[in-house]
């Protein structure tokens, strides 16, 4: 699981070994002396920020290798998510490009400064899909003006590729409204287009796994589609779907892996590289199994078919890559949290059937991301906890990670003056400015690091992506956020020594959870839209359900105030009572598979939103002109060579445009250029 940055108030008030570079990819744009510039352009609703790799010249030339091995494998596979996240997706995206590089007629026009931005949105969200609303993304010229453009560059786009741009078919990748064919109107490339919920449904029921105990995550790594009427799975996977990026994917891997820092790190690319050649989901479990216990060494990673939350049913894992590089001084600082799992989790307010009697292997650092691709670039989580099976989180634990540097840059790039206008008084303005960076940073640990970690379901109950279905991700971050918010609000923390006044750090963290889960995320959405966005439906269903249910002690108290809505905490305790309340019955809505109650849960609580609210929280967003989402171009990885062509040292140049890396890395690593 990982969890999105929010690009809150809070979080902005604080994203062949030579290759040829162009000039914009290699421009650097930092001098010695000189304060980094976090910050590289801005567009629509996208602020595209820059990221630093502390500590890169004290690695080894060995850990320097294996983490541009890593980048480069990640990197290969970039072109799969796009195609994942749409069918047309590669073919629009090279017809767009090739009217960016070679069009020569007026650049001065409205138009064509549309068409940049319309491209440079495609870009960021790996599609023509918004990255977090997932609705398509409307260009501000005409279908007219595209066809001038692609006569007048010799570029062909034709058929359904060219009308989806500017009709209304596939409307949303993902779509999870309530009652309607999920799978059949959602856009997302893991289905055919005829496919249909049922169908779906009904083909994943008849697989067992060899171990019931240690189910297999069907659908994970394979496209179902129909042929000549009969469903049949399109595995991913060397000579299978996607096998000339996976191809790649493997060379670099094993170039990796033969600078493996130790047997366990080596063991595990091997069983990675195994399971991209054969598919075999077998072999996937017992990747994971070993990778989370490989836990020594100052590199890591995150590669393959992941996180499922572009699946409105949950089969289907999108591929991404992050490559860690240990921050040390901050992951020994944090490492108490995961010493003391067992103290949180025996402490819980969880049902006493539904709390683990042990919990095994968690690990917790803080790392500084070298770099990322598919689905976690440019839009980063901040944090990830991995791996997903709950049977290998019960029995081998899980790793946890927060992402030092990317958090560093948000923090770092710039306040929007938002704050002021949406915080109730002085007295939660001051505890935001002293305490919010971290309460943020506690919460996102505390998140990974317990919360996802915490709970076990009841014996015999499936896994939730079959109980809990399209509802199995929101529910699951929202119960993670649960136990992040409820132990905030603990002296403990700060006999662990993480704080240095616990009820200011928890206020902070309520404050801002509920200021952003009732009005301020809200700026994301288009006046009369649902939330849809799993981590945005969970921060409304629990700030909404703590609000109703604190009604009557008037626990959070709606004030207006010079036609202004503001939302104040008035009893933290209770809040935090209420938190604890709301835990127990999300964990036992997951310990006991019940699809009733997290149906109202979220469709009560996390979808529909008040016009009136909503309305009033654009109107007054007017005046700032800083973009609500946030993501990063990242560093580049240059490796010199010797006249042998041995690499003997790996730089780091920081790209000077958004466009310039985005058009590199379609030139560099475009292995797919015809997907059916």
């Amino acid at each position: 699981m990982k969890l999105k940055s929010i690009v809150s108030l809070t979080l902005l008030a604080l994203v062949m070994l030579a290759c040829k570079k162009d000039k914009a990819e290699t421009e650097v744009v930092k001098d010695e002396g000189v304060a980094f510039n976090y910050n590289v352009e801005q567009f629509a609703d996208i602020k595209v920020l820059r990221y630093q790799i502390p500590g890169w010249e004290n690695l080894t030339l060995k850990e320097q290798k294996l983490v541009y091995y890593l980048t480069q494998a990640g990197l290969a596979g970039r072109d799969i998510s796009w195609d994942q996240n749409y069918r047309h997706n590669l073919k629009i995206r090279k017809a767009l490009e090739s009217v960016y590089t070679n069009y020569k007629g007026d650049k001065k026009v409205a138009n064509w400064a549309n068409f940049e931005t319309y491209l440079k949105r495609v870009w960021f969200s790996n599609g023509i899909h918004h990255h977090y609303s997932n609705d398509k993304i409307k260009p501000e010229f005409s279908s007219d003006y595209l066809a001038q453009l692609l006569k007048e560059t010799n570029t062909s786009l034709e058929g359904e590729a060219f009308d989806v741009i500017f009709n209304d078919k596939d409307a949303k990748k993902v779509n999870l409204t309530k009652d309607v064919d999920n799978v059949f109107l959602s856009a997302v490339n893991f289905y055919g287009p005829d496919v249909t919920t049922a169908e779906v449904e009904a083909f994943y029921k008849k697989k067992t796994s060899p171990n019931a105990k240690k189910p297999l995550s069907f659908g994970l790594n394979s496209q179902l589609v129909k042929e000549k009427g009969v469903l049949k799975e399109r595995v991913y996977k060397s000579g299978g779907l996607y096998g000339a990026a996976i191809d790649q994917i493997i060379t670099w891997l094993e170039k990796a892996q033969s600078v493996a820092e130790n047997k366990a790190q080596g063991d595990a690319l091997g069983l990675l590289i195994q399971y991209y050649k054969t598919g075999d989901l077998q072999t996937w479990d017992d990747y994971n199994v070993t990778w989370t216990a490989a836990t020594e060494g100052n590199i890591d990673y995150i590669n393959s078919f992941i996180e499922v939350y572009n699946d409105p049913l949950g089969y289907t894992g999108s591929y991404e890559t992050i490559v860690q590089i240990k921050d040390f001084d901050m992951s020994e600082k944090m490492a108490v949290l995961s010493e003391n799992a067992q103290w949180f989790e025996d402490n819980s307010p969880l049902m006493d059937a539904h709390k683990k009697d042990s919990v095994v292997g968690v690990t917790y650092k803080v790392v500084n991301v070298a770099g990322e691709a598919g689905d976690a670039s440019p839009s980063t989580p901040i944090g990830v906890n991995l791996p997903n099976a709950n049977w290998i989180r019960a029995a081998v634990g899980s790793k946890s990670v927060s992402l030092g540097n990317i958090i560093n840059a948000y923090n770092n790039a710039g306040s929007n003056g938002r704050l002021k206008e949406f915080v109730h008084d002085e007295e939660e303005l001051k505890l935001e400015e002293e305490f919010g960076q971290k309460a943020d940073k506690l919460h996102t640990a505390l998140h990974e690091v317990i919360g996802h970690a915490s709970g076990q379901l009841n014996p015999g109950v499936g896994e939730t992506k079959e109980t809990l279905k399209k509802y199995a991700s929101t529910l699951e971050e929202g119960r993670a956020d649960l136990v992040g918010l409820y132990y905030l609000y603990n002296p403990k923390l700060q006999e662990l020594g993480l704080v240095d006044d616990w009820k200011s750090v928890g206020k902070a963290a309520y404050d801002g959870y509920i200021r952003n889960g009732l009005m301020t995320q809200l700026i994301r959405l288009q006046l009369g839209d649902d939330v849809e966005e799993a981590h945005m439906v969970n921060r409304q269903w629990v700030s909404a359900w703590a609000f109703e249910k604190g009604l009557k002690d008037n626990v959070i108290e709606k004030v207006t105030r010079d036609g202004k809505t503001y939302f104040n905490i008035n009893d933290y305790e209770k809040l935090h009572a209420l938190f604890g309340e709301l835990l127990r019955e999300t964990q036992r809505i997951k310990s006991e598979g019940d699809y009733k109650a997290v149906e109202d849960l979220v469709e009560g609580y996390g979808v529909k939103v008040d016009p009136a609210i909503h309305a009033e929280v654009l109107e007054r967003n007017k005046q700032f002109t800083s973009a609500p989402y946030s993501g990063f171009v990242n560093p580049v990885l240059v490796p010199e060579t010797n006249d042998a062509g041995e690499i003997t040292g790996v730089k780091v140049i920081q790209p000077g445009t958004f466009s310039g890396q985005m058009l590199n890395y379609s030139r560099d690593y475009n292995f797919l250029p015809e997907v059916n």
